[in-house]
């Protein structure tokens, strides 16, 4: 059988299952005692609305597909044509292969060759490893090997599961956020910072998302005492898809599935860890810099409560 996302690679602890893919190295499912944690995309089609996929050396939107560094114009493919951008990086629809793969683990790796646009050598790994006490936990290493310095920023983008038959509209959602990346219209560019006090946005307390159409980076966000910044996602069945991220990851982008397919539309929330807002490399804004050598290492997670 012929499967678009590549090799299938299965992982488990206790009753935690989960299915990392080698196109873009994507979580395809992850599911607890069989209720989904994370939205899955189905095993005969590719990944939609970036699914699950690893975004690097930027995630989110890169105007025009252009940006300076060090004094030099550069220009990427746009991989969005219809708004004239440059989205999610240039390893979401790349082979990774397993460096490791046993039991409740899986290591995925891929290098980034040098490319008119992105002239620069990366050496990329994404750690996924289950725990039945823990859940899952996805640790992504990013490291220079070239002989220059580099621009990197990442992401990713799984989408939390609104529950068995059901749809985020019936789901109550938690991100204690003060303030909301608003976009333009047209390009879904950042033209400004928001409070979300007194918003339809402002989820600092726990509500109910019901029509409301949410496709924004969020930042300020509040963080536990091991550093964590938390999403959660209550279903009708009672049951809470959470999502952590750590201090590496100053940005969550929400997104409610408004332009998926039909079929597919608002069965999951977006909730997509960043290390630097939506159109970093053209603004400078959060973009890591990374000497040879050096590594940037981030770390997400999700469970079942």
């Amino acid at each position: 059988m012929f499967v678009p996302s590549g090799e299938q690679f299965e992982i488990s602890a206790g009753e935690h299952r989960a299915t990392v893919v080698e196109v873009g190295a994507a979580v395809r499912e992850y599911a607890v005692a069989g209720r989904d944690v994370l939205d899955p995309f189905p095993l005969d089609k590719l990944s939609d609305g970036g699914h699950g996929q690893v975004l690097i050396p930027w995630p989110n939107r890169l105007e025009d597909g252009q940006y300076e560094f060090d004094g030099e114009q550069r220009q990427v493919d746009l991989s969005e044509p219809p708004k004239h951008n440059a989205i999610h990086g240039l390893l979401r629809w790349r082979p990774w292969r397993a460096a490791r793969h046993e039991g409740p683990r899986v290591v995925l790796a891929a290098t980034l060759m040098p490319m008119p646009g992105y002239p620069h050598r990366l050496e990329c790994t994404v750690n996924y490893a289950l725990d039945a006490d823990a859940g899952l936990t996805v640790t992504t290493t990013i490291e220079n090997a070239g002989d220059g310095p580099c621009p990197v920023g990442t992401g990713q983008h799984p989408y939390l599961s609104a529950g068995p038959g059901a749809k985020v509209d019936d789901c109550e959602l938690q991100l204690r956020a003060a303030t909301r990346i608003d976009t333009d219209d047209e390009r879904q560019l950042p033209k400004g910072r928001v409070p979300v006090a007194g918003s339809e946005y402002d989820f600092r307390e726990p509500r109910r998302i019901g029509a409301v159409e949410v496709d924004y980076a969020y930042c300020d966000l509040d963080r536990d005492g091991d550093g964590r910044a938390w999403t959660t996602l209550r279903g009708p069945d009672g049951a809470t898809a959470a999502l952590w991220v750590d201090e590496a990851y100053p940005y969550v982008e929400l997104y409610t599935g408004d332009t998926l397919a039909p079929d597919r539309r608002r069965l999951g929330l977006g909730c997509e860890p960043m290390t630097c807002p939506p159109n970093a490399l053209r603004s400078g804004e959060d973009v890591v810099r990374l000497a040879p050598g050096e590594r940037l290492t981030c770390r997400w997670g999700a469970t079942l409560t």
